[in-house]
């Protein structure tokens, strides 16, 4: 028995020396979060319902909730430098910060959908997806946003650029498996074979041809030819 609880505790130890992570959960809020985003290697932020907004200064260990001006959901969070922010959520919510999260400002984003991921890819310029096919875009760093024409009516869950013209929106609903892709800065969007049925939720490219998508089901795709 000796002999047991001993082999117990040294698999126990072994695993615990391999551990990498360390919740940093519940504390200072128990809300869901949806989106992280770091600028930095020590600043970064976390988003997610009622409106809550989290950041830390020391690359995770210690969090402190922002004062916001919005109850709405947040959906996606995406720094443009240590300063300039941008959080999305429910009924077509965009707010930003300049001063690094003390302060926020609500947009007006000119619709209702939920969006539910953002993206830039400069300081002026910068995306929004979400329900409906939604995909508006901002030139002038978020003080107005115009619709684009995406050509589907499903929902859109995730959006990523490459460069200041290629661009990539994923999601599902009617029809799933849906990849879009647009290669003149968001003015027109064409639908790419993903080769599934799978609801797609995220979408991440680490270079001008190679990226990766995931959805439902387990589901991950790779294209290697930029799509």
């Amino acid at each position: 028995m000796k002999r047991l609880s001993l082999t117990c505790f040294i698999i126990l130890l072994t695993l615990s020396s391999f551990s990498q992570w360390i919740c940093q959960n519940p504390l200072p809020t128990g809300n869901s979060l949806y989106s992280v985003c770091f600028p930095d290697a020590t600043n970064g932020y976390a988003v997610g319902s009622c409106g809550i907004i989290l950041k830390t200064l020391d690359g995770g260990a210690n969090w402190v909730v922002l004062p916001v001006g919005t109850t709405n959901l947040l959906r996606s969070v995406f720094f443009t430098d240590a300063n300039s922010g941008y959080a999305v959520g429910d009924a077509g919510t965009i707010i930003k910060t300049t001063d690094g999260g003390i302060n926020w400002a609500v947009l007006s984003s000119g619709t209702t959908n939920l969006l539910n991921s953002v993206f830039f890819t400069d300081a002026n310029s910068g995306y929004a997806v979400g329900y409906a096919g939604t995909i508006i875009k901002t030139i002038n760093g978020g003080i107005t946003w115009f619709a684009l024409s995406s050509g589907t009516s499903g929902r859109l869950m995730s959006v990523f650029f490459t460069d200041i013209n290629i661009g990539y929106a994923v999601g599902g609903g009617y029809p799933s498996g849906t990849i879009l892709k647009t290669i003149n800065g968001g003015n027109t969007w064409n639908a790419l074979s993903s080769g599934t049925s799978q609801e797609l939720y995220s979408v991440f490219f680490i270079n001008a041809a190679t990226g990766f998508v995931v959805g439902s089901g387990g589901t991950i795709i790779k294209t290697k030819n930029g799509g």
